[in-house]
């Protein structure tokens, strides 16, 4: 019985990735404040996702940058949102 070799598994998308897509979407929809903390949350995913990417059993570097911007968008709306 042969082990399969790791190169063989296709790599996974990273949960944080995963999330930070999700709470940058969110932060898109919610008020001033949750949006703002929402954001704010899809950044630090977006780090974390992206540091996970360096792995190459993991997928989602791509996707984590663009949280990371869809998060610093997200703030800008908030603000956006508190001032009009």
């Amino acid at each position: 019985m042969a082990l399969a070799n790791r190169s063989d598994v296709s790599p996974a998308f990273s949960l944080p990735s995963i999330l930070a897509v999700v709470a940058a979407i969110v932060s898109f929809k919610a008020g001033a404040f949750l949006g703002t903390l929402l954001a704010i949350a899809a950044i630090v995913l977006g780090l974390l996702g992206a540091l996970l990417a360096i792995s190459p059993r993991v997928r989602g570097g791509m996707i984590s940058i663009l949280s990371i911007v869809a998060g610093v968008i997200g703030i800008v709306a908030a603000v956006f949102k508190l001032v009009f």
